[in-house]
């Protein structure tokens, strides 16, 4: 590095470590809250962290931005059409995480058939004083049915995994996937006949405006009283109200969670309470492998709108 500051951005944080090394001192980060109250300082670009609220107002505060670059692939925080109107162009991370959130997707499917949280609780406490071998009992997961919202990348790598478990593997998606269903098995379905059919439904569609409570409790009654439903997408695609009310009327059997809507949930919330659910906070992509390659890349697209330049991995956005 030269040792001295090339170019300000403003960043939600605190950054991790390899992001900030990354950086080197080269850029000057400014706070957040230069989004809100804008600055006297030249802004030249933004990077997001943990998924903080963009929009045009914001950007105006700052004119002078010519990159936005966020840390993972999921962008439904910032307003596209905002930036696309305004000619900064927007990097993310696709194609990295995929491995590492399926990874996680089948841990919750797993966890949540065989009830591995309950079961842990229980081994640690004292009322664990014999082994019952009619006690505790979950689901199978081998050969079961395995129900996919969402054949993109994320949702291919899940198939690959299910089919390890001899899963049959059913598949939802605004068209049909001709080379999913050669490659990796999966019967393209409705809607309604996944919900229907499934032992387990994953959620891996980005949130949009379609997508946005996709499930609720219509949804939650089309399925199996013995289905678990798993959520490796966004909070909002599921309503969580429903969801609680679907688990503590056993309307199904149990639910795993990455993310959740609000994100983190109250302390008081009622779906904390309950034992057919597990919920982890936002580990998807938290792999020490993934999450660097994560900072490589949304370090190399800053820095490459910064100068001008072509982003690694640019989103397509339409005015």
């Amino acid at each position: 590095m030269n040792g001295r500051v090339d170019y300000r951005v403003v960043a939600d944080g605190p950054l991790a470590p390899s992001i900030i090394d990354l950086l080197g001192n080269q850029i000057e980060l400014l706070p957040w809250t230069v989004t809100q109250q804008g600055t006297d300082q030249p802004v030249d670009g933004v990077y997001t962290y943990g998924h903080p609220l963009l929009d045009g107002q914001m950007l105006d505060r700052m004119p002078g931005v010519r990159v936005i670059s966020n840390y993972g692939v999921g962008i439904d925080h910032i307003n596209l059409s905002d930036a696309a109107a305004r000619g900064i162009p927007v990097g993310n991370t696709p194609g990295i995480l995929d491995g590492a959130t399926a990874d996680m997707g089948f841990t919750l499917l797993l966890a949540a058939a065989r009830r591995l949280v309950e079961g842990d609780r229980y081994a640690r406490s004292a009322a664990f004083t014999r082994y019952d071998p009619g006690y505790m009992l979950g689901h199978e997961v081998h050969s079961a049915t395995l129900g996919i919202v969402g054949m993109g990348r994320i949702g291919a790598q899940v198939a690959r995994r299910a089919r390890g478990f001899d899963m049959s593997v059913l598949y939802h998606n605004r068209r049909p996937k001709p080379t999913a269903e050669e490659e990796l098995g999966a019967r393209y379905v409705s809607f309604s006949e996944l919900l229907n059919e499934s032992d387990y439904v994953m959620l891996c569609v980005p949130l949009s405006e379609e997508t946005q409570g996709l499930i609720g409790d219509p949804e939650l009654r089309q399925m199996k009283s013995t289905a678990v439903l798993i959520n490796i997408a966004r909070g909002p695609i599921l309503d969580t109200d429903a969801l609680t009310e679907a688990l503590r009327r056993r309307e199904i059997a149990a639910a795993g969670l990455d993310v959740t809507d609000p994100e983190p949930l109250p302390r008081d919330h009622p779906l904390l309470e309950l034992e057919n659910v597990i919920i982890a906070p936002h580990l998807g992509s938290a792999t020490v492998e993934t999450r660097q390659h994560m900072a490589e890349i949304s370090v190399a697209n800053l820095l490459a709108g910064l100068r001008g330049e072509p982003l690694v991995r640019q989103v397509d956005v339409a005015p």
